[in-house]
């Protein structure tokens, strides 16, 4: 029995990654946190999702509360909450806002469930994972955020619609900044087991045009929906159930490094981590010249906004 918590589930990616995790067979019981004066909208939310559990036959308990001792005994806390981005704003632009949300429920999960995985979603999720790493006082690898995982899954998409392939047939990453430095591994891009570069077509590959896809992605869906929901809450899902299955995949998500990349460390950053049911373990990998580069301007935006973040958050103590 797995019971997973997820804090800021009023929101709408919060709502329908609730949704989307109960349906992985292990999940057993979901409880709905959110901040006092949320309780009607809650209540309401659990009511609908259990009639949404009887229609599909899903046997998934749903709770709800406002008070951090029913975080206590879950194995995973997805932690949502924070200032939606709007069309105009860089993931950056939310950090000091975020990181003082962020850092009062990390508090709270460091007192009333340490043992539990903890996933950031709140942007800019990177920053935001060390403020909870930092903030909560759990180990760096029960601490991590979704990252770049959902931009490696839109590189994904892209690239099976340029070659014409089943999106299955291609694996490849984007590691640094969930945001505008992030870093695409064209050297680690397969198609069918191919390396992409090996194929002729490839030469032909708008790259600039598709990572300036990847990037403004989110943007785009919020100018003309209000936010992104079923992507960032299926690629939570995906997390989850490869936690609780214990799968030891890989995948790209944010999370605490030393020297597992060049010897670049002491940041929290999207980089390819094996992850199982005991946590988030980062793969150490080396990168040609060009990647490297830039995957070190990445991570020293990254360091320096947390930095900032940091001294702010101090100065409320």
């Amino acid at each position: 029995m797995v019971k997973v918590a997820i804090i800021g589930a009023t929101g709408q990616v919060g709502s329908y990654a609730a949704h989307a995790i109960s349906q992985i067979p292990q999940i057993k019981e979901v409880t709905l946190f959110g901040r006092d004066g949320n309780q009607q909208y809650l209540e309401g939310l659990s009511r609908d999702l259990v009639d949404s559990f009887a229609a599909r036959g899903t046997n998934t308990r749903i709770s709800w509360s406002c008070d951090e001792k029913d975080l206590r005994g879950s194995d995973i806390i997805i932690l949502t909450s924070g200032v939606a981005r709007k069309a105009d704003q860089s993931r950056l632009d939310l950090a000091v806002e975020n990181g003082k949300i962020v850092a009062s429920f990390a508090e709270k999960i460091g007192r009333t469930a340490s043992e539990a995985l903890l996933l950031i979603i709140s942007n800019p999720v990177d920053i935001m994972t060390a403020v909870a790493l930092k903030y909560s006082g759990l180990p760096p690898h029960r601490v991590f955020g979704l990252g770049t995982h959902l931009d490696s899954m839109r590189l994904k998409s892209c690239i099976a619609e340029f070659f014409n392939v089943h999106v299955s047939e291609v694996h490849t990453r984007i590691i640094g900044e969930h945001g505008d430095t992030m870093v695409p591994l064209w050297s680690a891009t397969t198609i069918g087991g191919i390396q992409i570069n090996n194929l002729p077509a490839f030469s032909h590959l708008p790259k600039d045009k598709i990572m300036e896809r990847v990037k403004t992605s989110g943007s785009l869906i919020i100018r003309s929906k209000g936010s992104t929901v079923y992507g960032p809450g299926d690629a939570i899902a995906t997390v989850v159930r490869t936690i609780v299955e214990d799968e030891h995949r890989i995948l790209t998500v944010s999370a605490f490094i030393k020297k597992e990349v060049h010897d670049i460390g002491s940041v929290c950053i999207g980089v390819p981590a094996r992850i199982t049911r005991g946590g988030v373990f980062p793969v150490p990998i080396k990168l040609p010249d060009d990647e490297l580069e830039a995957f070190r301007n990445s991570t020293e935006t990254i360091r320096n906004v947390t930095r900032q973040v940091f001294e702010a958050l101090e100065e409320r103590e």
